[in-house]
């Protein structure tokens, strides 16, 4: 059939491929280096626990064989050189039936890393990379041309990941149809970047110019992506450029990198390189990709009724295996920011005149005259929960009281989460945690000050505590 390839695509399939193995390395490197202190076994959610009470149907696994921290370990190393080796090319000089297995093993080591995560691994772009990694696993290699039918689906992905986040800004805070919300973003999101300062303090009728943009990008611009080119490709670049954007002005792990790498496989850079000759698909080949369709499709049922729906979820899963999933961003804007400050002491008793020394993150504020470094795409997963449990202690009932027991314990694993330990010889007497709120400094008070960010004391979250 001369209409299931798509030769003018070699090229943005290979870029894709490429973009998602680095995206593959990241998630696998940062599930390795994180996961004795998050979910190992002295973890604070522990893997083996959490499998006792949920059952097979619910979180599939390759660790309901067998776990232990080193077969963790050993199956996050071995989804990150796999990745490496993607990364590398190595799908490109294997026959065509073998990329199959080649791009489904990192899928079923993440979708078996996820599955065992609980609250450190419910974030969206969790479901973003298992979806667009199956849908990579159809997409072939060098011995045919890219699937007209996969690179229609990875739209459709594209599709939902921006139409998702428009609709659930229109249907959520106010301040996006008033085109307010980038007043406050920059400066309540989760997790600044080294330019997140400066980007609030751009001119206000710029930030209203931004949010308008924004919804042209994701309301407007995801329908031509089903247009003949070149306006797909015009569609396509349009969202990198906004995701860059995004890129620029916080923290959100592989989110943005990874919509960036599902854009490129709809663009047309066939003048940049002539596509090969390449022989026609095989028609086993052709019935697996029918396959997937048909798959997706009745998997598309549900999350299309939520893109309809007023009551409309967002970052939602239907299916164990995250084949097909729904997804969103910011459907609500703080217009404040708090921040939990964990402190020790090594004084015998927590007196008025106890000296209290500050455990400092990575990625979330604390030092106010400390300016906030990039760490996506990496995935710093404790400094992100820390910032859910400033908004209310609910998100943190599961770990942190098991974060403050590690404290007290100097326990080396979740030191190693941290930036600074001011307790490196001896484990402090007492934890204690306390809100602060912060603020950006203005340009004034970062010349006279040296801070990016000025706090005041709010509330206690934690009395002073010890271990018994």
């Amino acid at each position: 059939m001369d209409w299931f390839v798509a030769p003018d695509y070699w090229l943005a399939r290979l870029v894709f491929q490429r973009g998602l193995a680095a995206v593959y390395l990241v998630a696998f490197a940062g599930a390795a280096l994180q996961f004795r202190a998050l979910i190992g076994e002295r973890g604070m959610t522990p893997v083996p626990r959490y499998l006792e009470r949920v059952p097979w149907r619910a979180a599939p696994t390759l660790f309901r064989l067998h776990y232990s921290d080193r077969f963790f370990a050993g199956c996050a190393w071995a989804g990150a050189a796999l990745s490496a080796a993607l990364l590398a090319g190595v799908d490109r000089f294997v026959p065509l039936w073998a990329t199959l297995p080649l791009w489904l093993a990192p899928w079923a080591l993440y979708l078996s890393i996820v599955n065992v995560g609980q609250t450190w691994y419910g974030f969206g772009w969790e479901s973003l990379l298992l979806e667009t990694g199956f849908l990579a696993v159809f997409l072939g290699n060098d011995e045919v041309a890219p699937p007209v039918l996969v690179l229609f689906l990875l739209r459709w992905l594209l599709f939902r990941l921006e139409f998702g986040a428009g609709l659930i800004k229109l249907r959520g805070d106010a301040c996006w149809r008033k085109l307010t919300c980038l007043y406050f973003h920059h400066e309540t999101q989760p997790m600044p970047g080294p330019l997140s300062w400066f980007f609030h303090h751009l001119p206000r009728p710029l930030h209203r110019v931004e949010v308008a943009a924004n919804h042209v990008t994701q309301l407007a611009v995801p329908f031509l992506l089903f247009t003949p080119q070149p306006v797909a490709t015009v569609a396509a670049s349009v969202m990198i450029v906004t995701q860059v954007w995004l890129v620029l002005s916080g923290n959100f792990a592989w989110l943005n990198w990874l919509a960036i790498v599902i854009a490129a496989s709809a663009l047309d850079l066939s003048p940049l390189r002539s596509p090969p000759a390449l022989p026609a698909a095989p028609l086993w080949y052709e019935i697996l990709v029918f396959a997937l369709t048909a798959l997706v499709a009745v998997l598309s049922v549900r999350p299309a009724r939520n893109l309809l729906s007023r009551h409309q979820s967002m970052n939602r899963s239907y299916d164990v295996l995250h084949l097909v999933n729904t997804y969103g961003a910011f459907g609500s804007v703080g217009r404040i920011r708090d921040e939990i400050v964990i402190e020790g002491t090594a004084d015998a008793g927590p007196r008025p005149d106890a000296e209290w020394r500050a455990y400092e993150f990575h990625g979330k504020p604390g030092d106010p005259r400390r300016l906030p470094r990039q760490f996506a795409p990496y995935h710093l997963r404790l400094d992100w929960l820390m910032w859910f449990a400033a908004l209310s202690p609910a998100y943190a009932r599961p770990w942190f009281g098991p974060l403050v027991e590690r404290l007290l314990d100097n326990d080396r694993d979740t030191l190693r989460l941290l930036r600074h330990n001011p307790f490196p010889d001896t484990p402090p007497a007492y934890v204690r945690a306390r809100v602060f709120r912060y603020r950006y400094t203005t340009w004034r008070e970062l010349r006279e000050t040296g801070a990016w960010w000025e706090r005041t004391y709010v509330r206690e979250f934690l009395p002073p505590t010890r271990l018994r």
